[in-house]
């Protein structure tokens, strides 16, 4: 009995040991590069998520600048080196992309913004480029990067950066930001106002309208940037999932067949299918934005 009781004793011990060094893995690979004022008040990484959450509003996260940085002037440099590229001629592989892609976005803001403004098929293709990249980021393997960071003696590093809502946030706050511009420049203050306090019940339910068509407007970029970061930190969570479930199968066999095969076939079955969320959330956050500016555009008697 004694046995059995010591043998039950090791097995706890041994899952207590696992899942705290899982919850350190997640942990680890969740955490940002965060820089701001540390508790003995000066200016600094953060070691920890402890120290990272005392720095408060102010504090940086200094792996999303840097992506976020990183992947927009690739997608600038790739763009201007095929303008500066391009022939009449039989054109190259850069040139053939940038113009299908220009395509794609010019149908895409046609089909969805009805009012004249030039500088919103830009801005749709900057957007579309600029998130699809960054949520790009989630097919590198999933350790490569912090592995990497951890060897030349930096704590963190989350190498996605839409998987920070401080990324997605600032994004929705710009086409916010944006939408009230025009909403104010195409219609001027009092139409604006207007449409803020006598719709749907006219002048009488003024502040019925002003509360509905507040939370409306407020609504808009808020789910813009959950919308993208939830998809996103899920897909980045699944990996990391998958990850710990390979290092726990590594070496083990059932009928033959090594478990941690497995969980490479699961790697790469997310991977394809994560394809499709990358896209289609990139494509989500750019269609989303010409039709909130299509709204600022339209007057609504």
């Amino acid at each position: 009995m004694s046995s059995e009781m010591a043998g039950a004793a090791e097995v706890a011990g041994a899952a207590h040991e696992a899942a705290h060094t899982s919850g350190a893995y997640i942990k680890h690979h969740l955490q940002n590069l965060t820089y701001g004022q540390l508790p003995d008040g000066t200016w600094g990484i953060a070691h920890s998520a402890e120290e990272a959450k005392a720095m408060g509003f102010w504090a940086l996260n200094l792996d999303t600048l840097i992506m976020s940085l990183l992947l927009g002037a690739v997608f600038m440099f790739m763009f201007y080196r095929a303008a500066k590229t391009a022939t009449a001629g039989t054109p190259n592989c850069l040139q053939n992309f940038c113009e299908w892609a220009l395509e794609f976005i010019d149908n895409s803001v046609r089909g969805s913004f009805s009012g004249k403004n030039a500088m919103v098929g830009p801005l749709a293709l900057t957007i579309f480029f600029w998130v699809f990249s960054m949520n790009l980021m989630d097919l590198i393997p999933i350790d490569w990067v912090p592995l990497l960071m951890t060897s030349l003696g930096v704590p963190f590093f989350k190498v996605v950066p839409s998987t920070d809502p401080n990324a997605t946030f600032g994004m929705a706050i710009g086409v916010f930001a944006l939408v009230l511009y025009y909403s104010v420049k195409m219609k001027g203050l009092g139409g604006f106002m207007g449409e803020l306090t006598l719709q749907p019940f006219g002048k009488w339910g003024m502040p019925v309208n002003f509360l509905l068509e507040g939370v409306n407007l407020i609504a808009k970029p808020i789910s813009l940037a959950l919308r993208l970061f939830g998809n996103m930190y899920a897909g980045e969570m699944i990996f990391i999932l998958i990850a710990l479930m390979g290092g726990a199968w590594a070496g083990f066999t059932m009928s033959g067949v090594t478990l941690f095969g497995s969980q490479i076939l699961l790697s790469l079955g997310w991977a394809i299918f994560h394809i499709l969320i990358v896209t289609l959330q990139a494509f989500i956050f750019m269609t989303l934005t010409v039709v909130y500016l299509d709204m600022a555009h339209q007057e609504h008697h």
